[in-house]
């Protein structure tokens, strides 16, 4: 499955419950973003290999795991949380390496896994239809919930276990078989989920990896006939390409997409707390995170001195080895988002925008190092306000009222979440109310459970993830009827 040479791993494709090379043979090097060395050698997949393994998952589906219980399903999700239980640590090493981020929040990620899994084994026998009361009397007729069949699962860099988690939990919960797709930035960690599944006792095919360096897998995935479902996660323009080409066959998706996320900083909030908050935000995973909080929206009374603490704040930052225990910061990802970032704050300069902190690349660091930066005097149509940026660059905007908070916190296309900051309990309901956003956090930022729905409207994607209804998603359902007369009807009649 996977061997050490010197200080390099590499691996082989999980498909069926065999670990093989990728069809063509090719391989490629996934680099750590602090060193800027190749770590890592894993197959190079290909839409052949796409092939392969939609093949295994619907095999799957009626073999031993299709015969499954559900309650037998949730046992074997259980041992799984005990499995990544057991190695938390070693995931998160291993996503660190992969996407640059801090070691502290990769193992807390890592650590988190097994909530997902447990939550969802006891939500398996828990899938219940409906019997249904009709106008016809001479009928039973009922629901039932089925699995929706092979799903296809693409993720990004930033959290790629987790991310993967939020879909394969409920999918395999619901009785589904999968096919991952990870980024090719960081396609490790995924390739070691699936030697925890198959020590946990996942069947053959019913988790299945396809990796690779260009888009042609992931194209190949969403484009498959025999994939049922997609789940992705990642910009909103490729979630468009990917439900463009999901309903070339019909397929359904939930698409869990980008987002340019508001805090409204009110003129009673705690503004230590809201500094702290601020700081969760938009700093803490260096800003690559879907959720984060990068437009600051702030009271008027208070903007000079929020603005204040927040600079102060992320000048003292820890920027360096992501790995050490006193880092705060670590470098992007990868060269095309460092390029994506840097770009963003100069044409926010350029427009107009004074800069608090920060400002650029890290002078000190070097490499993929982004300073935290704070930009103030920006306007709704700078592009560093109504785009997504994915970096630790944080917009403020000032506001004198609450409509006007309100307004400017939904002027955008996106809207997966928001933060309110207030002390006035009354003012706090009704802000969240008015925003339109999937999750809206108050007087807190950035917390996330498997029992609390995760997503949002607009550009921000289609469907929700975590919580009861997410296994909904991987079910069809099914009505029956049964006629219990015996009586016979007339054949050109309906009904």
């Amino acid at each position: 499955m996977s061997a050490s040479t010197a200080q390099r791993q590499s691996y082989e494709l999980p498909i069926g419950g065999s670990w093989t090379p990728a069809s063509s043979g090719a391989t490629y090097d996934t680099l750590d973003p602090f060193t800027g060395e190749p770590w890592a050698t894993v197959p190079g997949g290909s839409a052949d290999d796409v092939d392969r393994a939609v093949g295994a998952a619907r095999e799957a589906l009626t073999g031993p795991w299709g015969e499954m219980s559900a309650s037998e399903r949730g046992r074997l999700l259980l041992r799984v949380a005990d499995v990544l239980e057991r190695d938390a640590p070693e995931l998160g090493r291993i996503e660190t390496q992969d996407n640059g981020k801090l070691l502290r929040e990769m193992a807390g990620q890592a650590a988190a896994l097994p909530a997902w899994y447990r939550y969802f084994a006891g939500l398996a026998d828990k899938i219940h239809g409906d019997t249904i009361d009709a106008d016809r009397r001479d009928y039973l007729i009922y629901t039932r919930h089925q699995p929706v069949g092979v799903v296809g699962a693409i993720v990004p860099w930033n959290s790629p276990l987790m991310l993967l988690t939020w879909k394969a939990a409920p999918a395999l919960a619901a009785g589904c078989t999968l096919v991952a797709k990870p980024s090719d930035h960081t396609p490790v960690s995924t390739l070691e989920l699936a030697r925890r599944f198959e020590e946990a006792g996942l069947p053959p095919g019913v988790f299945n990896v396809v990796t690779g360096s260009t888009p042609e897998a992931g194209k190949a995935l969403a484009a498959h006939p025999g994939v049922d479902k997609l789940a992705f996660t990642g910009s909103t323009a490729v979630g468009i390409q990917v439900a463009q080409a999901a309903m070339g066959h019909l397929a359904g998706v939930t698409l869990e997409l980008g987002g340019k996320s508001a805090q409204i900083v009110f003129d009673d909030a705690d503004l230590e707390a809201v500094t702290n908050g601020i700081v969760a935000g938009v700093f803490a995973a260096g800003g690559q995170t879907c959720m984060a909080g990068s437009r600051l929206l702030v009271h008027a009374d208070v903007h000079d001195e929020l603005v204040e603490r927040v600079a102060q704040r992320a000048r003292t930052i820890r920027l360096g080895d992501p790995k050490a225990d006193d880092t705060e910061m670590g470098p992007l990802a990868n060269a095309r988002q460092f390029e994506t970032v840097t770009g963003f704050i100069g044409s926010a300069i350029e427009q107009g925008a004074t800069v608090a902190c920060g400002g650029g690349p890290d002078p000190e660091q070097g490499g993929l190092f982004v300073q935290p930066t704070v930009l103030t005097g920006t306007t709704p149509d700078m592009r560093v306000v109504s785009e997504e940026i994915f970096g630790p660059v944080l917009a403020v905007m000032r506001f004198t009222g609450e409509e006007e908070a309100v307004r400017l916190a939904n002027s955008t296309r996106y809207g997966l979440a928001a933060g309110v900051w207030t002390s006035d309990v009354r003012r706090a309901h009704r802000v969240a109310h008015a925003l339109r956003a999937g999750s809206v956090w108050v007087n807190s930022y950035r917390v996330v459970s498997p029992a609390v729905p995760f997503g949002g409207p607009g550009d921000s994607g289609v469907g929700r993830e975590n919580g009861h209804e997410a296994i909904r998603e991987f079910t069809e359902t099914k009505a029956v009827w049964v006629e219990l007369t015996g009586a016979t009807r007339d054949p050109f009649k309906l009904g």
